[in-house]
Order: C-alpha cells, then structure tokens, then sequence
C-alpha cells in the first residue's frame, strides 16, 4: 500500500531576508573558529571535524559542483539530535554562520554548505523505520529516498518522496509519484522533531502549541529550523490538456523536454495505480508517434520499457540516479495553468531560444512539467493544508535545469542574465505558486506562496533576531 503518513526527525534551522548571501568578513571568520573550537571541546574530533579525509570527503559531497568548493571552517557529523542542538547552540552564541546538508541534492549554490561557517552534515544519521500500530515511518534526515523506499518495500508502504534525492525535498513542499493522491510530500507530516536557531529542540504537530510553526514547515525551506517540432507541439498541448482535465488520483505524469548538444528529444512518463494505462486519461500521449533515439543522444536516450505492471520502487528507478558528482548545476521554477495552452507553447519557444543561444555552456538542458491535480490540493488540505496553499489545482510545476560543461565552476554572468530573461518570458500564471525546491536563488519563492503573510510572522515568532537570514543562505522574502 501507499503509506499516508510520516513521522520525520528533521533538524532544521530557522529565519529571514536581510541577504541572501550574508557576507563573510574577519568577524565572522573569527566567530566559526570560536563556534568549531567550542565544538570540537564538547563533542570531540570524530563528530566535530576541521581536516582529514571524512571533513574533505563532506566537504566535496553535494551534488552539485559549485558547492562542492566551499570549505566549511569545520563539519559537524552527528550521531543523534542532541549533537545536533549542541551545534546549534554554538552556532546561535557565536554568531556564526552555517548551513545543513542531508541528500545533498540543491541546484542552488550555497544553499547546503558554507564557507568561513560551519556545516552540519547528517552522513550518520539515516535511519528508517515503521510502525504498523499507527501506519507512520520515521525517517532520519540523512537517508535518501532511494534508500527509504527500499527499506520499507518489506512491509508494503511507500513514503509520499522522491526519488535518489534527501529529505530536503520536504521543506519546498515536495513533488511525488504519490502526490495526486496523497497531497504535497510534506502533507503527510505527522510530528516534526525541529532545532530551532537557538538548539531548542521542539516537536511540532498539528495540535500541539506549535502547530504553526508545523504548518510553516510545509514549504518553509531552510529557514525554519534544519524544449520544437510538430510532436513536440502535440506533446505540449497533451501536457497542458491532461494538467487542466485530469483529476484522478491514482494517474501520474512527468513530461521532460531536454537539450543535448543542440539535439531535443522528449520524455513523457504515464503511470497508474491500476491494470492498465487508461485511454481517456493518457490517450493523447500515446497516440503521438515516438522517435527512435539517435547515436548522438543514445547514451541518455533510451527505448522506453513495455507497459506492465511495476512496483513502487521499479517506478522511483525509472527516473534514474541522483549519485552523479562533478558538474555545476542549476535550477529554475514557473507553474503554468491547465487552461492556458499558449503558455506552454511559448515556455518552450522561449526555453528553445534560450538553450540554442548557450548551447555551448550545457552539457545538457532540460525543462519539465508536473502536473498538480485538484486532488492533490485537496489530498493536503485535508491533512491539513501547507503554507504553500495553492488556490486550486489543474496546474503544472515547471522546472528549468541547466548543467554546466565539464570544468565549469560557476554559472557564467552571461548565462545567468539569459536566465533572468527567461524567467521574465515564462512567468508563473496568476496566484500560482512556485515550487522551492527547483528554483533559482533570486526568484521570489515565498512571495508566491497562498500563505506568504502567515509564513513571514511565523518566522518572525520562532527567530526575532532574524539569526538564520542573516547567517545561513536560503530563500529570501520573509
């Protein structure tokens, strides 16, 4: 069966905008040294690390290349929450600043790591369990997905997550193949065992006297705790058709539009919790002839597998790994209404133009499309609600995801202005919210939100002192 619920142990640790990027200075290099000497004292040289192999091996662990060259001035392994509170309480007294890294798995640069600060990094604490008396799973915030769903496959659940990706996925909501029934990943919260900025450790539910705070968690991110061709047309408007028309719970669709070296070739990837692929459902899909793959592309491309009958796991596999290190990565967001087919057209024609004309930078470039169901937007306003709030479902969640050349170490100035552009030419459709986990860093993420107003004094409530704006990177607008 597909599991409803969730038990999570996630350290975050929480606040606000004054930058998105606080500044390093001697100050600040003087207050990480105090906070990892204070560390080191109370917690010992395994847990608390400032060279060797293991800090080096962490240091160099995210996914994506440009946060692969900060060096934290220590790193903070920790077996159990009260490490985790006591990092915490160093990290608050001394002023310094810091970043928390589970999966690894952000496109955005800075965002699980720091320089001159001290990173707490969850490489030991990956556990994962289920209790069938009352049908939740705990997991631990250093476990992957992928490991998650193997685990738990024994007892027939599935957690409401995502693919070979942390628990990171959490805080910006969370997009799964369980989604149209079961809401936003984050939905399916139970309790939230949370570090605050200061160390307090608080357990947050629904009922309980931090029930705001849960909420905001919901879509809070780190700031509360720790492609053209007449196929490709026909594809677009099937997308757009099945996005404003579908609102089954058990039908899952994924659409991505790549760019490979100037080549485009499409995915489209239909599941359903049932015996067949329903025609009135998918039947726009696949009546759109496919094009076999080319040498060129033959590496990424394959031929898709006969329709049968998969696991939960099989379908997780299908959208490959996520263990790939090495390449600077960047991610962008839109949502698109349903109704509003042109919009996909030009997405992709401005998509299209912006890929032609840095084509040179990528090793590869990709735009996709998620739909979110009625049911969806329901499935969590009953559990509920988040604080992302969507007014309504029939819309889709685009992404933008670039990866840079071999040796690039940075997106190039240029590049990023052709992304700005971009963003500009595919704005999200009105009262839409954006999707935090596939952003870029400046879009205004938050502000996109249904329950933006809530969000902003519920940080403000639990970090007055605007601590996490002003020492960690993340989102910005609150």
């Amino acid at each position: 069966m597909f599991l409803l619920l969730l038990l999570l142990q996630l350290f975050l640790t929480g606040q606000s905008t004054a930058a998105l990027f606080p500044p390093n200075n001697a100050t600040t290099h003087s207050a990480a040294l105090h906070a990892c000497d204070q560390l080191q004292s109370s917690l010992g040289s395994s847990i608390v690390q400032t060279t060797g192999k293991e800090y080096q091996a962490g240091a160099t662990n995210a996914w994506n290349l440009q946060n692969c060259q900060y060096q934290p001035t220590c790193i903070v392994f920790p077996r159990t929450s009260a490490h985790v509170q006591t990092a915490m309480k160093a990290i608050y007294s001394t002023g310094s600043h810091y970043a928390v890294q589970a999966g690894s798995h952000s496109a955005m640069k800075g965002w699980n790591t720091v320089q001159d600060g001290v990173l707490i990094l969850f490489t030991y604490m990956k556990n994962v369990s289920y209790d069938p008396k009352t049908d939740s799973i705990t997991l631990q915030p250093g476990i992957r997905w992928q490991e998650a769903v193997t685990a738990l496959e024994p007892f027939g659940v599935a957690p409401v997550g995502g693919k070979d990706v942390g628990t990171g996925l959490l805080l910006g909501g969370g997009i799964s193949f369980l989604s149209p029934s079961q809401g936003y990943a984050a939905d399916n919260f139970k309790a939230l065992d949370v570090v605050l900025v200061n160390g307090e450790m608080v357990t947050a539910t629904a009922s309980n006297k931090y029930s705001d705070l849960f909420r905001a968690l919901k879509g809070g991110g780190n700031r509360f705790g720790i492609y053209n061709s007449s196929a490709t047309e026909a594809l677009l408007k099937a997308t757009a058709r099945y996005t404003r028309e579908v609102n089954d719970p058990n039908a899952v669709l994924l659409v991505a539009l790549n760019n490979i070296g100037g080549e485009f070739f499409s995915f489209a990837g239909m599941f359903y919790r049932g015996s067949e692929l329903p025609a009135h459902i998918f039947g726009h899909f696949l009546s759109i002839p496919a094009v076999p793959c080319s040498p060129l592309n033959s590496t990424v491309c394959s031929p898709p597998p006969p329709l049968g009958p998969m696991s939960y796991l099989d379908v997780m596999a299908t959208q490959g790994s996520e263990n790939q290190r090495g390449s600077v990565q960047h991610f962008g967001a839109s949502a698109l209404d349903g109704a509003d087919e042109d919009a996909y057209l030009a997405a992709f024609k401005h998509w299209s133009n912006f890929t032609a004309t840095f084509k040179d930078e990528f090793a590869l470039a990709g735009m996709a499309f998620t739909p979110i169901p009625e049911s969806q937007v329901q499935a969590g306003r009953a559990k509920g609600g988040n604080v992302i709030a969507p007014p309504r479902g029939g819309w889709a969640a685009v992404q933008f995801g670039e990866e840079m050349k071999a040796g690039v170490k940075d997106v190039p100035s240029r590049v990023q202005k052709g992304l700005d552009l971009l963003f500009e030419q595919v704005p999200p459709s009105p009262r839409l919210p954006l999707y935090l986990g596939e952003s870029d860093p400046q879009q205004k993420v938050f502000q996109s939100y249904g329950d933006y107003e809530l969000l902003k004094q519920i940080y403000t409530k639990y970090d007055p002192t605007r601590f996490n704006m002003a020492h960690t990177q993340g989102p910005g607008g609150l």
